[in-house]
């Protein structure tokens, strides 16, 4: 499988875009705090898709598609504390919330159909 021509990698590449559009109007206090965070932990996802499909066996790369989840949970955490700290507006809050909601679902379909080819 190439991990390019997976719908839920590409839309984890945009969304490492957004945040990273998103942590441009951060303060520069947070860029090695929360802005470092967010922004590693958004990539994560993508990695962890692309790492995982690759020469992996199935099992692996479900393993791999949870970490991806993990990191998604994380950005929500991220987004979070961003917006109690005044940083994430609420419509920032929300857009982002509904894609990660969005991205999780299409990585948890995945691994559920990787772990019904066992």
């Amino acid at each position: 499988m190439k991990f390019e021509d997976l719908k839920v990698w590409q839309r984890s590449i945009d969304f490492t875009y957004t945040i990273h559009e998103l942590t441009r109007d951060f303060p520069s206090e947070e860029k090695f705090i929360l802005t470092s965070q967010i922004k590693r932990a958004a990539d994560s996802i993508a990695l962890n898709i692309a790492e995982g499909s690759t020469g992996q066996s199935n099992p692996e790369f479900a393993k791999f598609l949870g970490y991806a989840v993990r990191s998604a949970i994380e950005v929500v955490t991220c987004l979070h504390i961003g917006k109690r700290r005044g940083l994430v507006n609420e419509t920032q809050f929300k857009e982002l919330y509904n894609e990660l909601t969005i991205i999780i679902k299409m990585t948890q379909a995945l691994r559920k159909s990787i772990n019904k080819q066992r």
